[in-house]
This record gives structure tokens, sequence and C-alpha cells, in this order.
């Protein structure tokens, strides 16, 4: 027997439309809490200082908005449809609902159609909207840091065959470079060294590095330097090394939230070939997080429904309690998951998908006990 095809009822779009209202009025007051005491006030510092006119100080809090609304509306979510179930069940309406035949998933219907349009606000908002914020962000900046970065050169086996320390670097100048040549002579499980160049300055070029004033130490067998000589100049890095380490050093200045999905991958992709294990982990985690997290949209908008879902005479206290812990529990926790994927501890898969999967037997054990 062919099943009906679910059709738009009053239900729905009144049960949507309370959703949509509530669920619009919390994101507003996160974003209004968590803006007011710290990036309100120090804007407001910056423009009395002089360091922002007012029209840059307007531009900074509304490039604030995407990063908090990538927060926002998976709290927004949670709160709307809690609040928007709990009035509903306090004024009986659920009752009436239940009592016309609408069973508790149809009722939750609108809930559903509500949140997967917040999951596809979220995935945005963290593929494009964040990174285009930042940056802005970072064009406006007055200040712009020198990065410091130590980048190695290794052959096919992954043994080291030159090491660059770039004590400052900032849009392809560079200061202070010292370049370390290993030998193939092996100490225990340490390469020597062959020769150390250390440069004053030195500039990033399309396919290669090239360093100015550098003093050359020599270095013996014995790991004794024996001649010591003065370079006016010399290349370093050609090719494809040339801008691997260059794309490494400009992005190991960067959080997470500065690349698009795209942009994401493909340093992920580099971190590997590079043997970088730590910071590949770190990032592949951020990057299975930016699917995982929309999702968490949707389980934390059906948890508040049920949170919400109660009998005429049980505390409301109770269910907003609740909801608060879960949202507390997850956000404290995202760093503690970041470490485990950073060290190796868990695969950044795992790390990813843990919270949301928390969230889904946090849902059916609700559901259990509401016995709906």
């Amino acid at each position: 027997m062919n099943k009906k095809p679910l059709k738009i009822t009053i239900y729905d779009k009144y049960i949507f439309n309370q959703l949509l209202m509530a669920t619009f009025v919390a994101i507003l007051l996160f974003v209004i809490v968590w803006i007011a005491p710290e990036i309100l006030l120090n804007t407001i510092k910056l423009t009395i200082n002089g360091i922002y006119t007012p029209k840059e100080a307007i531009l900074v809090l509304l490039l604030e908005l995407p990063k908090i609304l990538g927060k926002a509306l998976p709290v927004g979510l949670l709160l709307g449809t809690l609040f928007t179930f709990d009035k509903l069940s306090k004024d009986s309406e659920l009752t009436i609902f239940r009592a016309i035949g609408l069973s508790f998933k149809r009722i939750l219907v609108p809930v559903l159609a509500l949140s997967l349009i917040g999951t596809m606000l979220c995935f945005i908002t963290y593929d494009k909207l964040i990174p285009i914020a930042e940056q802005y962000q970072n064009s406006m900046s007055k200040y712009q840091p020198s990065i410091q970065y130590i980048y190695t050169k290794k052959d096919e086996q992954s043994i080291p065959q030159q090491s660059i320390v770039v004590s400052q670097y900032n849009d392809g100048n560079m200061e202070k470079i010292i370049v370390l040549d290993f030998s193939k002579q092996l100490y225990q499980d340490l390469h020597g060294l062959s020769n150390i160049y250390i440069a004053k300055t030195g500039k990033t070029k399309d396919n290669y590095w090239e360093l100015y004033d550098i003093t050359r130490y020599n270095i013996s067998r014995e790991g004794i330097y024996t001649d010591i000589a003065k370079i006016k100049s010399m290349k370093i890095l050609e090719g494809t090394d040339a801008k691997n380490a260059e794309t490494l050093i400009v992005n190991s200045a960067k959080r997470d939230r500065e690349f698009t999905n795209g942009e994401l991958r493909k340093y992920i992709n580099l971190l590997k070939k590079e043997s970088l294990d730590e910071d590949y982990r770190l990032m592949l985690n951020k990057y299975f997080q930016r699917f995982f997290h929309p999702f968490v949209c949707i389980l934390l908008a059906v948890m508040g429904a049920l949170l919400g879902f109660s009998k005429p005479r049980e505390q409301r206290l109770v269910g907003f309690t609740i909801a608060i812990a879960c949202i507390f529990v997850y956000y404290i926790t995202l760093p503690f998951f970041d470490l485990l994927a950073e060290k190796g501890v868990l695969h950044p898969f795992l790390t990813a998908s843990i919270p949301p999967i928390a969230f889904l037997f946090a849902i059916l054990g609700f559901y259990k006990a509401k016995d709906l």
C-alpha cells in the first residue's frame, strides 16, 4: 500500500511560525550577549583612542557577526524549539494536536524543516562568510605581525636534506635566516651538518628563495667548522619546494576559520605531503567539524522539542537547565577533542563525530524517557 505524500497543513505553518520567531529571538539574544561584554567594549576603546574611525568601528562589529552566528545557530535552534514546545505544552496545544491524530514524529516535521535551513546557513557561514569576514578584518588591521617558521626539506625516504629557520617573514620578505645543510653521515639517530648559512635578509621569488649578505660556516666530519666565508647572495628551495615552503609559512599564521573548505582541504593535503603530522591531524579534525557542526543544528532542534514536550505540571526550569548544560558541555569539550586529534590519540574523524553522536544518543534517551 502506497503511503500518502506529506502535505503542509495549517498546523505545520502554525508551529513553523512559532519556531521561527522563537529561534530568531534566541539567536539575537545570543549575539547580543556574546558581543556586548568584550568585543563591543574593545571596539569602543579603540575608537576613542583613534585607532578606528566610527565607520571602521561599525564595520568591525559587523564583521564579528558571522563568527558569532556560526555558534548562535545551533544554540538558537535548541532554545527556540525548547521555548516553543514548552509553551505549546503548557497551553495544552500539543495535547490538542495529539488528540486530532498528529503523532510526535509528525509534529516534528516543522522542526526538521527549520533545522535544515539552519544547517545550510551554518555550513555556508563556516565555508564562506567567516573566511570573508576574517579577510576583511586582516586588511583593516594596523598591525601586521612577522611570522617565524622552520621548514625542513626531505628526500623521498624522508631523510632531512636541509632545514631553513626563518626568524621573521612578512609578505615575501625575510630577515635573520639560518640554513642547515645536513650531511649523509649519521650519528646514532641524528644526521651531521656539512654547512651552516646565516643570512641577514632574504626574499621569496616565484620559483626559488634568494638570500643576501650571508656568512657560511663549513663543518667538518667531526662537527667543527673549518672555514668561514662571506657570500653576497645565494638561491635555495627551487621549484615546488619553494612554493610549498612559502605556503606553509603563510598558512601557519592563519586560524582554521580563515580558510574556505576548498582552501583548508588543499592545506591539509600539503601538510600530509610534508609529513607535518600534528598540524595535519588538527586541521583534518577542523575540516571534519565543518560538516558535523552544521548537522548538530538538526540534533539540537530535535532535542529542544523533546525537552519542551512536557506535561502541564512539570517544571519548566528542568528542560532549560538541561539545554544550557548540553550547550556548555558541547562547546567546552571541543578544544579537548582538538587536542586528542592533534596528538594522535583518536582519529580526526572520531574526534569530530563524537559530539554529534553523543547528542544523538541523548535524543534517543530523552525520547524513551518521555514515552512519546
